[in-house]
């Protein structure tokens, strides 16, 4: 990859045609999640990505709790922050082991967080339980400095109920709201991505995770209103976009 002509870039219309933004390899790898989440991922694994992560400079590397603390060590002294998933992937377990596992996973070395929602409690309308998880994290991380983003799984909910989830994250105190899992019936979708960044303005960040494996992906989610992209093929979509900037007349 190179990084030594800071004057490629990519111009557009971004966030609804509200701003042009200059997107070059730097800023794109500053949104970037690079997510190794899958089951089986073996400390080989994660240690590639920790690499490829320094390499390409990757906003964060975001891992199940039980890498939390390798990550932090080899990533330490990095300009790559460490993420780590809470009550991944379904968010159903009881408030207080969503705040145990927060807890563990910030001393061990976690800069972000991504928690998921309680969608069963959600889709019940229980929304004072579900906001109360979320502002109990999110106190917590904030006390130590840590983002937190919250998942509401889009792909389970209708067009309301994204917009009152959209709505509840927000005043639950929350910094991102992420779309997906990646382990849910589909991941990010566009539309989705535009519908929050009209409710919520830009009072908060969007994560659009689940799906996007091109660098085409990621800029359609870019284009709408997504500050964050959450991905595991974050190393193709670098090298895709650095390709398309070599191949373009600027």
């Amino acid at each position: 990859m190179n990084h030594e002509n800071p004057n490629k870039f990519l111009r557009y219309e971004a966030f609804l045609g509200v701003y042009e933004l200059k997107l070059s390899i730097e800023s794109l790898a500053k949104i970037i999640d690079y997510a190794i989440l899958s089951p089986d991922a073996t400390i080989d694994k994660i240690k590639r990505a920790c690499r490829e992560s320094i390499k390409y400079k990757f906003k964060c590397l975001c891992v199940n709790p039980t890498y939390v603390s390798l990550i932090s060590k080899i990533l330490k002294k990095t300009e790559v922050s460490v993420c780590s998933v809470i009550n991944f992937p379904f968010g159903a377990s009881l408030t207080e082991v969503k705040i145990f596992e927060a807890e563990k996973v910030i001393n061990l070395g976690a800069e972000e967080i991504d928690m998921v929602m309680n969608l069963g409690a959600f889709k019940s309308k229980n929304y004072d339980l579900v906001r109360e998880e979320i502002k109990s994290v999110v106190e917590l991380a904030h006390e130590n400095n840590v983002v937190v983003k919250i998942i509401i799984e889009t792909c389970y909910l209708s067009e309301e109920e994204k917009k009152v989830a959209s709505k509840l994250v927000l005043n639950a105190g929350a910094d991102f709201i992420k779309t997906s899992t990646g382990f849910g019936s589909s991941g990010a979708k566009v539309e989705d991505v535009k519908l929050i960044r009209s409710i919520v303005g830009n009072r908060i960040g969007i994560k659009a995770a689940g799906g996007i494996r091109t660098f085409k992906d990621a800029l359609s989610m870019i284009e709408v209103g997504a500050n964050k992209i959450g991905t595991s093929s974050a190393v193709k979509i670098v090298n895709e976009f650095t390709s398309f900037l070599e191949h373009q007349s600027l």
